[in-house]
């Protein structure tokens, strides 16, 4: 499958910076897209809800003034995410905004979207939604997207449990549009083996939160740092969905990390950042199992070229082996 129009010449790598929440912000999103990767953040990030329109317009004027001062270097697309539940109830509010300044993607999650499809190919956009099984894959397909997303065991934040070896082929074999893996990835090697498995572009969030942008207090970033793959909790106890969590901030929080099953399991609400699902994210931070490849805390744009050299460097090992 060729990369859509928007995404075709404008990658440094094949690759998307996921959206976090709290954590993606538009100096992340800047910096990921002007080193050559899709940058995205949740539009309930931006808060209150009129701040949405600001930071669109605060990335469109960041990405075009980089352009014309560095014509020739690769400059990506940014995306938007959207929350498609009945809890969010800015959704139909955000969703004009993304319209009215046409965001070349938006990223969609929880339901099937279309009415967001139909929005966003009024005006030549696309829509990519995160599945976490092929049952929901097949629905997002009905609804006509551009892309699909498989998230996979070991993933960061709300994640599936299937391998990508198995997710990515069974959703290539009932769909011809771009395919995105997310899991466990934060190297340059792993955006490879998206490839290889059949994906056209990798999906990379906790790697970004160990960076100088990130919306992520310094404790957070240092735990990513500090952590391995062993340290990540997988549990829906804290918004109701499955997500991967840091260890050691369960253990800050003062909750037993081997006792959540005796713990009452919340309720979805994406709608306010003050209640569960806001708590998960601000005191229990999510990550996932790629945190043991985590090093140190830098500017994202020299994680995105030491990324691209390993990819560069993993494809050339490969390409030595087979000849």
């Amino acid at each position: 499958m060729a990369l859509p129009e928007p995404l075709r010449n404008t990658l440094r790598l094949p690759l998307i910076g996921a959206p976090m929440f709290i954590v993606s912000v538009p100096e992340l999103v800047i910096a990921q897209c002007t080193a050559g990767i899709v940058g995205a953040f949740p539009a309930l990030n931006a808060r209150p809800q009129p701040e949405l329109g600001r930071w669109i317009r605060t990335i469109k004027a960041a990405l075009a003034d980089y352009r014309a001062a560095h014509p020739g270097e690769p400059v990506a697309p940014f995306a938007v995410n959207q929350i498609v539940h009945a809890s969010n109830d800015r959704l139909e509010a955000d969703l004009a905004v993304c319209v009215e300044h046409e965001v070349p993607i938006v990223i969609t999650s929880l339901r099937p979207p279309a009415a967001v499809v139909d929005a966003v190919h009024d005006y030549g956009g696309l829509v990519f939604h995160d599945v976490i099984s092929m049952r929901h894959a097949v629905k997002a397909m009905e609804q006509g997207v551009d892309g699909i997303i498989a998230v996979t065991a070991g993933a960061g934040g709300h994640a599936g449990a299937l391998s990508p070896f198995a997710l990515v082929k069974e959703i290539r074999r009932e769909f011809d549009g771009t395919i995105i893996l997310s899991g466990s990835m934060s190297s340059g090697d792993d955006v490879l083996a998206a490839e290889a498995m059949g994906a056209d572009l990798a999906y990379m969030g906790t790697r970004f939160i160990a960076t100088d942008e990130a919306n992520a207090v310094p404790g957070y970033k240092q735990m990513v740092v500090d952590s391995s793959a062993k340290d990540i909790v997988y549990t829906p106890v804290f918004t109701g969905v499955h997500g991967s969590y840091l260890k050691g901030s369960i253990e800050r929080a003062g909750l037993d990390p081997d006792a959540l099953d005796e713990l009452k399991r919340r309720d979805m609400d994406f709608g306010k950042r003050d209640k569960s699902d806001a708590k998960a994210w601000k005191d229990i931070w999510g990550a996932g199992q790629g945190v043991g490849t985590i090093d140190a805390v830098r500017p994202a744009r020299d994680v995105v070229l030491d990324l691209e050299r390993q990819y560069l460097a993993a494809r050339s090992r490969l390409l030595g082996v087979a000849s």
